[in-house]
């Protein structure tokens, strides 16, 4: 009797490990044919969400080629999710960067958004690149259902005084929305955050030296 059920558990055993065999086969197959084609896609889409604050005329170098990662904790990042800087270079002289940078704050969770700064420290422009907030509400701050995120461009951390980097409802000079306080509020802050970060490393920022030109890195290739 023993022995039919020593013989039955050796059984489940191995059929349990041809599919465990077979499964993980078919995942490293699927892997192969897609993962290419996904890297693509996902640089695709990160350099829509680039240019989109980061004119192509202002660099000649491969902006998302070369990604710089950032561990400050004021951009939200931690050293499983860091923070990533993405430097534009025209001519071989730096003319900004581009700064993924987290709000924590938000009313549903993090905020996670694109920060342009120009090489003066003015900024180029902000986008949201996901968050949780409430429809109608809180995701106002998306450029495809109000203009508000706008309304940093060319801000800096002198326009307006630092002390004025708030939405008017905490004394500040930027506005909030009927009935949503906190998205714009955590929106406000991490881009000052990320300002006030840049100011503090931009030597560090461009210290690298001038990356190939993407023509002449093409042409290499």
């Amino acid at each position: 009797m023993g022995g039919v059920k020593r013989q039955a558990s050796l059984r489940s055993a191995l059929i349990l490990a041809g599919f465990a065999i077979v499964g993980t086969a078919l995942v490293a197959v699927v892997f192969k044919l897609t993962h290419e084609r996904i890297a693509a896609n996902e640089r695709t889409v990160l350099l829509r969400n680039l240019n989109e604050i980061l004119p192509t005329s202002t660099y000649d170098n491969d902006v998302a080629a070369e990604p710089v990662e950032l561990l400050d904790e004021s951009l939200g990042a931690t050293p499983e999710a860091p923070a990533i800087a993405y430097v534009a270079w025209l001519d071989g002289n730096p003319t900004g960067v581009v700064i993924t940078t987290t709000a924590p704050d938000g009313y549903n969770g993090p905020i996670k958004l694109l920060v342009g700064i120009r090489e003066n420290g003015s900024l180029q422009g902000v986008r949201v690149v996901s968050h949780r907030e409430t429809p109608g509400l809180g995701d106002l701050i998306e450029t495809r259902h109000t203009d508000w995120i706008l309304g940093f461009r060319d801000r800096s951390i002198g326009d307006p005084p630092l002390q004025r980097w708030a939405v008017k409802r905490d004394g500040g000079d930027f506005d909030q929305f009927t009935g949503a306080t906190i998205s714009p509020r955590a929106v406000v802050n991490a881009v000052k955050r990320t300002l006030i970060y840049f100011a503090e490393h931009r030597e560090e920022l461009f210290s690298a030296p001038p990356p190939a030109k993407t023509a002449e890195r093409d042409a290499e290739d």
